[in-house]
């Protein structure tokens, strides 16, 4: 059994049912993916900072960018409101989606999104934004219904391999890129969400990664290549859970 099918294997065991459950296996995870979820895109974030936001709900002495503060604060009432829905195990619709990012982009947009162009978190692109090398990213007019498509594909593909499925997912909702701001946050959060409905360990990607996370998102945006996508994930659900599965392999060990 390789080192990713005994993790996954660990995980199931754990039986994370109740929000109780995902406190306890998450309790340090929670800081760990928000904090690199973040920095990819921010590199003002600390890790200091966002303990202390989840810890203890504020940051002494800061005189940084305010939005970076915005931005973990987002993250923490993010988790907190996403463990309901992880542990009904609520299946992604388009409400929900236009939900996570109305909370993660709360206070974040700057003055030539909100004014000058209209945009609002919670809401879909107004205008035709592109994103990487290759200017991928949906017009406004066609977001809703790729997204839709996306969703129902998610549904007819369910009870497949779901690592390999959560690597088309992000892909594709990068690809159709559907907000005027946030797409990577909520991205990664919308990954993490849907492997944890489907009985799947959640991951971080980490900052250290991101270049190796960007030529996986380019490949798929070339020719549509999942395989990167794919093996890049299974490295970060590794990473993420190899010291957990360590101490848990040396507690059976012990007790024999």
């Amino acid at each position: 059994m390789s080192k990713y099918e005994k993790i996954v294997a660990m995980w199931r065991q754990f039986y994370v049912k109740t929000q109780a459950d995902i406190d306890l296996r998450l309790n340090n995870f929670k800081i760990l993916f928000a904090y690199n979820s973040g920095k990819i895109e921010n590199e003002a974030i600390t890790y200091h900072d966002t303990r202390e936001i989840f810890e203890n709900g504020h940051v002494l002495n800061f005189t940084g960018d305010p939005r970076t503060i915005f931005e973990q604060q987002n993250q923490k009432l993010c988790y907190e409101f996403l463990k309901d829905n992880i542990a009904a195990k609520k299946v992604l619709d388009l409400p929900l989606i236009k939900e996570i990012h109305a909370i993660l982009t709360n206070g974040t947009y700057d003055e030539r999104r909100y004014i000058a162009q209209g945009e609002r978190p919670g809401q879909f692109k107004k205008h035709d934004y592109v994103t990487g090398l290759n200017e991928v990213g949906s017009t406004p007019e066609y977001v809703e219904n790729d997204l839709q498509e996306l969703l129902g594909e998610l549904e007819e593909f369910k009870n497949k391999d779901t690592l390999k499925i959560a690597s088309y997912f992000h892909a594709r909702f990068e690809y159709i890129h559907p907000f005027a701001d946030g797409n990577g946050r909520v991205g990664r959060t919308l990954l993490n969400y849907y492997l944890m409905t489907n009985d799947h360990p959640p991951m971080i990607i980490f900052n250290e990664d991101k270049t190796n996370y960007y030529s996986a998102l380019e490949a798929y945006d070339r020719t549509e290549a999942l395989e990167p996508m794919h093996k890049f994930f299974k490295h970060e659900v590794e990473r993420t859970w190899e010291k957990t599965l360590e101490r848990e392999q040396n507690r059976s060990n012990s007790s024999r």
